[in-house]
């Protein structure tokens, strides 16, 4: 069958950035307020199009830096280090009002951060706890959605998100990405709690931290930014699979 251009109208790819952390206790989404239509004035997931000389990556690293003052592993910039995956691929033919826009997401994971400086297209920027943003639905959510949800897709994909990093910390050491350099056992545990929503035993989570090979290594250092006595310190060891799991209780 011989190629027909207008059978294929143009279309965009965009990224879209899921960038959580802990804060307080509390699972915390960054999401930018629109500066420009379409969905002008609500709130998004950070991120944008695609530029026709950058690949995917590069353009997820470019708009976490251009929209948040964020920056992804391997940076020298402030703030440097943050954990950059990719998530998923959306292309509903309707997410966009605007033409045809295949997205591809990633989830971005970050110690406890003060609020970054907006830039790019947003009007502002904020830390917004994930379940009311989650609770806010979607464009299509259907029946039942709440009012003012983010725009686009970006309730689907913010949900995605965070279902990545729930399951994630499971098997592998990612939780370490929420946590400074150095940080503490129970610093470690307070991640596992807001990320999962529930209550660790402190003895049962310091044995299988401190039990797992390869998770933990002692700094030799102590603190007592946590009040009473000095605990030790730990950073993350070199172990990507957690071999046993951490596994999720049941709520």
């Amino acid at each position: 069958m011989p190629y027909d251009p207008s059978a294929f109208p143009p279309f965009a790819v965009t990224v879209d950035l899921v960038v959580l952390t802990v804060r307080g206790h509390a699972l915390c989404a960054l999401v930018v307020r629109r500066g420009e239509s379409p969905y002008r004035g609500r709130w998004a997931l950070p991120g944008g199009f695609v530029r026709i000389d950058e690949d995917l990556e590069a353009a997820a690293a470019r708009e976490l830096a251009e929209e948040t003052g964020l920056h992804a592993q391997g940076s020298d910039e402030p703030h440097g280090g943050v954990h950059l995956e990719q998530l998923a691929t959306y292309g509903d033919p309707r997410r966009d009002p605007r033409m045809r826009v295949v997205s591809v997401a990633y989830l971005v994971l970050a110690p406890d951060l003060p609020t970054p400086t907006a830039g790019g297209d947003a009007h502002s920027v904020r830390w917004a706890p994930v379940d009311t943003l989650v609770a806010a639905g979607d464009e299509h959510g259907g029946e039942g959605k709440r009012p003012d949800p983010l725009a686009f897709d970006h309730g689907r994909i913010l949900a995605d998100g965070v279902e990545r990093a729930r399951s994630k910390i499971e098997y592998s050491s990612l939780a370490t990405a929420f946590c400074p350099p150095e940080f503490t056992v129970g610093e470690l545990r307070r991640v596992y709690e807001v990320v999962w929503g529930v209550a660790l035993d402190p003895r049962n989570f310091h044995r299988k931290v401190t039990g797992t090979p390869g998770f933990l290594v002692p700094t030799g250092g102590t603190t007592t930014r946590q009040g009473g006595r000095p605990a030790q310190l730990f950073r993350a060891g070199g172990a990507t699979l957690l071999n046993p799991p951490m596994l999720r209780p049941e709520i």
